[in-house]
């Protein structure tokens, strides 16, 4: 279903070396989104004149010898929202150009999982009658599609991650609070949508500043959780997540340790859903001037729960560097809704606790749809999952 496009990577070399223009870059991705979206409806808003006249000021900024070193010199990228290029600064500096919006749930639906595009429902690439996931819903869509190489997102209880799984797509959350987030919870960090490790290590560059991902001593030991304690999820999915796990440690980049206490965390959903509901009592306009807020039912035992859990964390990570979970308790379901089943159930404890986590593609599932592999590290190691990744891809681990 997906696309055979050039990685961000080349495109940008490309670009740099003149032997593509970023305008005949930017036009040919802007082809693809019209031609596709009337399907997929990835996008709220493209921005046709915009990223061509930006391309051109590239090109003519290449051709007169100047901007060379522009890691990401024509790349399309699309963004998050239409808030989204106010967080896209980065990415602009380093020679990228924003050519659209992607769609996040609209009015009244379920923010876990819909998108809702310019031109109706956001759709699974792999199936029309399932969900993207969301709530980076059309980011995920246009990057597995093809139509872009990178696409940002944001990742409040699994919005990068959870696409990611289910677009087959490679989608990481940064570390929270290591990057500028319009989130005052702090539950939220940016994130990315990408084909290749590669290019989300190109990302990761750009708005991060570190130097190029260096490749770690390998194997990497790694601890296996199949529900972190409390998730209850699908059997079809552990098994993909598992099986992708034991591929990693057969190709010899990972190391599966057992830890010497199974990772059971306490259920993240009382503590998460509370400090959410935190952060919306004191929001502007929230409460009436001169009343008094009430107490949000909860916010001990959250503060409990997430102390707890961070310990508990701390001891998996002080055994291996990695932890490995299914990405999805389910599979994509369809557009009628997940009835009762939390998407996130797998995903919001790093977002409680604040770790970096990517989703990695695991293959695909009796319906056709694929499924994901989540990789979780320390605070700070965001460059340990992308090099993590990266082996994985060189060594056909993810095929």
């Amino acid at each position: 279903m997906t696309a055979v496009t050039p990685t961000a990577g080349e495109l940008a070399a490309g670009v740099r070396a003149r032997q593509l223009r970023a305008v005949d870059v930017v036009a040919a991705a802007l082809e693809r989104i019209d031609r596709a979206d009337r399907t997929l409806c990835a996008f709220v808003e493209v921005w046709h004149e915009e990223a061509l006249r930006r391309a051109a000021e590239l090109d003519a900024l290449l051709d007169a010898g100047g901007g060379g070193a522009l890691p990401l010199a024509g790349v399309p990228v699309a963004v998050k929202g239409r808030r989204g290029l106010s967080a896209a600064g980065p990415l602009l500096t380093a020679g990228a150009v924003a050519v659209g919006a992607t769609s996040v749930p609209g009015p009244g639906t379920p923010w876990q999982t819909w998108g809702l595009g310019a031109r109706g429902r956001t759709v699974n690439p792999w199936r029309a009658d399932r969900t993207p996931g969301g709530s980076s819903a059309g980011a995920a869509v246009a990057v597995a599609a093809g139509l872009v190489p990178l696409a940002t997102g944001g990742d409040g209880a699994g919005s990068v991650r959870i696409p990611a799984a289910w677009c087959g797509v490679l989608g990481l959350k940064a570390t929270n609070g290591r990057l500028p987030s319009a989130d005052r919870s702090g539950l939220a960090a940016p994130g990315v949508l990408a084909r290749s490790a590669a290019d989300a290590a190109m990302w990761w560059q750009a708005v991060s500043g570190e130097a190029a991902v260096a490749r770690p001593p390998l194997p990497v030991a790694a601890v296996w959780s199949p529900d972190l304690g409390f998730a209850g999820p699908d059997p079809e999915p552990v098994a993909l997540a598992r099986a992708m796990a034991e591929r990693l440690a057969a190709a010899g980049v990972v190391r599966l340790v057992r830890p010497r206490t199974p990772v059971r965390l306490r259920d993240p959903a009382p503590a998460w859903l509370a400090l959410r509901a935190l952060h919306a009592l004191h929001a502007p306009g929230a409460v009436s001037p001169g009343s008094t807020p009430e107490p949000v039912p909860g916010r001990a035992v959250a503060h409990r729960v997430r102390a707890e859990n961070d310990r508990r964390l701390a001891g998996a990570f002080s055994e291996a560097p990695l932890l490995l979970t299914p990405t999805a308790p389910t599979a994509p379901h369809g557009h009628d809704g997940p009835g009762d089943r939390y998407s996130t159930s797998l995903t919001w404890a790093f977002n409680l606790s604040g770790h970096p986590a990517l989703s990695l593609p695991a293959g695909f599932g009796r319906d056709g749809c694929p499924a994901g592999l989540q990789l979780v590290a320390p605070h700070g190691r965001e460059a340990l999952l992308l090099a993590v990744a990266r082996e994985a891809e060189a060594r056909g681990a993810d095929r």
